[in-house]
């Protein structure tokens, strides 16, 4: 088993639970196949091992630093990424025309997965820049495409979204930097930007920022913002490089994790000269960017099951390696120590770990397979309900992994005693590069306002419905088997909690949506936990129809795991829902009359 990801579990879901060969009936995969679909997989996983993995370690301990004219980070970084550009792995979904692979989603993602799960940060410049890349060639003028989209998608230059200002922070409708007309279809960009991740480096010839700001004039709130290309260096119609474009490091933000990765602070326009281009309508910025924050909340949410999926494998290694102790009965001091593995509460939190990292992962491929759904869906119907399935989950894939993944990453220090609260083994830095995951491309509440104020009842619950149909689904091949038939039952009553919770809670925010809102964030992580059940009873319903036909031993250990992970998750994690939502329709108001002078 390899340390970044168990291959075989990756494979199930991939192809057993998501069904990958599927699309190859589909015209824009036709020249695929399942054997295609893994030789991908393993080209990356052997990149990830050779060239990210090695420095990942050494890159936390020295982070990038800034000598007032230019940043130096250690050089290993630069050679993973050319070596990821050179493999195509920057631009794997793109059409062949534009030097893609023409490979799914949900393939790209499970390639993408091990690169996470190896070195986050080395892999965050490539990730900002296929998100930046597919803004532009959404919305971008031909002129602009023809400028920057070739050298993003081969890596000579890299980009960035800058959105944040420090007087802002989540705030977006509340961003002060302009941009005014030059007459010349050109902006003047003037403000500041932070938290910037790879808003500076010397990896690339270029760095291409796209930056929200504000146009002379322009309605208050997110209604008036714009968004704009802007380079670091300017870019000729030859694809040469020109002066030197009026941005600025103000500085680097040293951080508890992901030290890896540059985070800046920019500003623009400090010399009146830094100019930008318009990408998309005046005024109508924040929908271009939301394309690269939805898929970039995405990519936060299996960076954040990869860093938990590295700790469970470093944990697991430790547990059956580590001698500690002997069972309760054996109370012979001379009998040798067992391993950890074990004893039952190692095997608790191992089994913890097992069942949160692995059934996050199902959910961020099955949001991947969405997006494949609505690209190349067989029928309109099909794209459209992919797509509004794709909107109702997009907070928790972003949100669930970031909390309980990082709960997994406690896990494994846990397991590994004291040892585990030292450098000297690799547990304490997935716990520090994961915490961030929880924070950027929108905190707990933010998603949590999103979907519960917004994704659960636009279109008169359509949505829901449609999720609610899925998961019923699932639950009638479950009750083929006696096994999961209880499992099944139990979601179906899960489900059915949601759905009155939300009638609950829908029935008060019209007329009073501070009070309906205000224990948003436990509905998040209530309704996660369901979606989470249904992930695992769908992967216990391919282990349960597999393991009749299965000879091999390790092959028949692999399903018993997934079934007995599948039962703890409903035995142990989903009746924590229960009390929440007691808690939710009684519509507490403690937070609201909880005065700020009584803290």
């Amino acid at each position: 088993m390899s340390d970044i990801i168990n291959r075989r579990d990756l494979d199930f879901q991939v192809f057993e639970v998501h069904e990958a060969e599927s699309l190859t009936r589909r015209e824009r995969h036709a020249d695929h196949s399942r054997e295609t679909f893994a030789a991908a997989l393993d080209t990356a996983h052997a990149i990830a091992v050779e060239k990210f993995a090695p420095h990942n370690r050494e890159s936390d301990e020295n982070e990038p630093q800034f000598d007032g004219q230019k940043v130096t980070m250690i050089p290993a970084v630069k050679e993973a990424l050319q070596a990821y550009c050179a493999a195509g792995m920057m631009s794997p979904t793109k059409d062949y025309e534009m030097g893609g692979m023409q490979l799914p989603v949900l393939v790209a993602q499970a390639a993408s997965a091990m690169f996470k799960s190896a070195n986050g940060p080395t892999l965050s410049y490539v990730g900002l820049t296929s998100g930046n890349a597919n803004v532009i060639q959404n919305f971008g003028t031909e002129r602009q495409k023809k400028k920057y989209l070739q050298s993003l998608l081969s890596g000579r230059f890299f980009g960035t979204m800058a959105l944040t200002e420090p007087q802002a922070g989540s705030s977006l409708s509340d961003l002060t930097t302009s941009a005014t007309p030059n007459g010349d279809g050109t902006y003047s960009i003037k403000g500041n930007k932070i938290f910037i991740s790879g808003g500076d480096h010397e990896l690339t010839e270029n760095i291409v920022h796209l930056v929200l700001a504000r146009i002379p004039g322009a309605p208050a709130g997110v209604k008036g913002i714009s968004l704009f290309t802007v380079p670091k260096y300017h870019v000729n119609d030859d694809g040469s490089l020109g002066e030197r474009n009026d941005v600025a490091l103000a500085g680097l933000i040293h951080k508890m994790g992901w030290r890896g990765t540059t985070s800046t602070m920019l500003s623009f326009g400090e010399k009146g000269r830094c100019i930008g281009e318009l990408v998309g309508e005046e005024h109508k910025g924040l929908a271009c960017m939301f394309q690269m924050m939805n898929e970039a909340r995405i990519g936060v949410g299996m960076g954040a099951v990869m860093y938990g999926y590295r700790g469970y494998l470093a944990s697991l290694a430790y547990a059956r390696e580590r001698p500690q102790g002997r069972p309760p009965g054996n109370k012979n001091p001379l009998d040798p120590q067992v391993p950890l593995i074990q004893h039952a509460d190692i095997r608790r939190m191992l089994l913890a770990q097992k069942a949160y990292v692995e059934g996050a992962l199902s959910l961020g491929l099955y949001a991947a397979r969405l997006v494949d759904d609505q690209r190349t869906g067989e029928s309109e119907t099909q794209r459209q309900e992919a797509g509004l399935l794709l909107d109702l989950l997009t907070p928790i894939v972003k949100s669930w992994p970031s909390q309980w993944c990082l709960e997994a990453n406690s896990l494994a220090i846990q397991i590994h005693g004291g040892y585990g609260y030292t450098r000297e083994y690799p547990v304490e830095q997935y716990y520090r590069d994961n915490r961030l995951n929880m924070i950027h491309e929108g905190t707990h509440g933010i998603q949590a306002l999103d979907l519960l104020g917004r994704k659960v009842m636009m279109l008169k619950g359509a949505p829901l419905e449609l999720l609610g149909r899925e998961i019923r689904k699932t639950v009638n091949e479950a009750a083929a088997s006696e096994g999961l038939r209880p499992h099944g039952e139990a979601l179906t009553a899960a489900w059915n909690d949601i759905l009155e919770t939300v009638r609950r809670i829908g029935a008060v925010l019209p007329e009073d949506g501070d009070r309906a809102l205000a224990n948003a964030s436990v509905f998040l992580e209530a309704f996660g936990h369901t979606v989470i059940a249904w992930t695992w009873l769908r992967q216990a319903v391919v282990a349960a129809r597999a393991l009749p036909s299965v000879a091999h031993d390790d092959e028949r250990d692999f399903y018993l795991g997934k079934l007995r992970a599948c039962q703890w998750f409903f035995h142990w994690e989903l009746p924590r829902n229960g009390p929440q939502h007691a808690l939710l329709r009684s519509l507490d108001d403690s937070t609201l009359t909880m005065s700020p002078s009584w803290f």
